[in-house]
């Protein structure tokens, strides 16, 4: 009755035929607890994607231009009363694109609009950092300056932004999902102190090519994004699974073939 009442519609029986098969495979389990999926290797690749992805979240430099929007705009040579308003832009990127993201995940896909997304903000970080290094010969640096870093915001909105927080939910059972969103959860908030403490240094030591290493971890997180990470959209739990179990056991043989668990019991030395 409360899902009735969520979905606004009584035909819930694909819903609930997906729900009650996820609930039949963990029978008899427990919740786990954030180590014991370290330890699990049925989990490996799973565990993998959420520490790549949720460490990419804030590793990829889109909060240094929240928490030193002002910094950032004046060295981009943004005038001092000016910068308020630019500030107030940067939020409204943030929501523009989170309500975007909302309306076009289930068309889209989730692999295309993180891959999208780290590439368009690999991009934006090179052109950030050539206007920046031209700022001084060029009177309309500044501005371009100005529009890389909504871009930059824009693109981190459409994509990670918006599908990283729903990995865990797709990619894990009912019994290591809060384990999972703890992992999740620690690594956003100590990757968010990492970036704020280590910004101004790095500001300091690169000057104008400040976003070197934000651009390494965009691409690092595409190519992983685009090597590795399966499309989630459009499958239940177990066929997700399914594809995440092949990988967790692929183990090599003499005769140098990579075969299933089944396979593994009788012919992996």
């Amino acid at each position: 009755a409360a899902l009735q009442k969520l979905r606004g519609t009584s035909d819930l029986s694909a819903e609930l035929e997906e729900m009650l098969a996820e609930q039949a495979a963990v029978k008899g389990q427990r919740a786990k607890n954030p180590w014991e999926l370290f330890q699990n290797p049925a989990l490996r690749w799973q565990l993998v994607s959420i520490v790549v992805l949720s460490s990419a979240m804030q590793l990829c430099g889109n909060d240094s231009m929240y928490f030193y929007a002002a910094y950032v705009f004046q060295e981009a040579g943004i005038p001092q009363d000016k910068i308020p308003y630019v500030v107030i832009g940067t939020g409204s990127c943030e929501l523009i694109t989170s309500v975007t993201c909302n309306m076009i995940i289930d068309y889209a896909g989730r692999r295309p609009l993180l891959l999208g997304g780290y590439i368009f903000m690999a991009g934006w970080a090179i052109v950030f950092m050539v206007a920046l290094s031209q700022q001084t010969q060029i009177s309309w640096m500044p501005y371009l300056s100005m529009a890389c870093i909504f871009a930059y915001i824009l693109s981190f909105g459409i994509g990670p932004a918006g599908v990283t927080g729903v990995l865990p939910t797709e990619v894990f059972d009912q019994m290591s999902r809060p384990a999972a969103y703890m992992i999740c959860g620690s690594l956003l908030w100590f990757n968010l102190f990492l970036v704020g403490t280590a910004f101004p240094f790095i500001v300091k030591s690169l000057a104008h090519f400040c976003y070197i290493p934000f651009l390494v971890v965009c691409v690092c997180t595409a190519l992983y994004v685009g090597f590795f990470l399966p499309e989630t959209k459009g499958k239940s739990f177990l066929e997700i699974s399914e594809e995440f179990r092949k990988r967790n056991f692929r183990t090599k043989t003499r005769a140098g073939f990579y075969k299933g668990p089944e396979e593994i019991k009788t012919t992996t030395l």
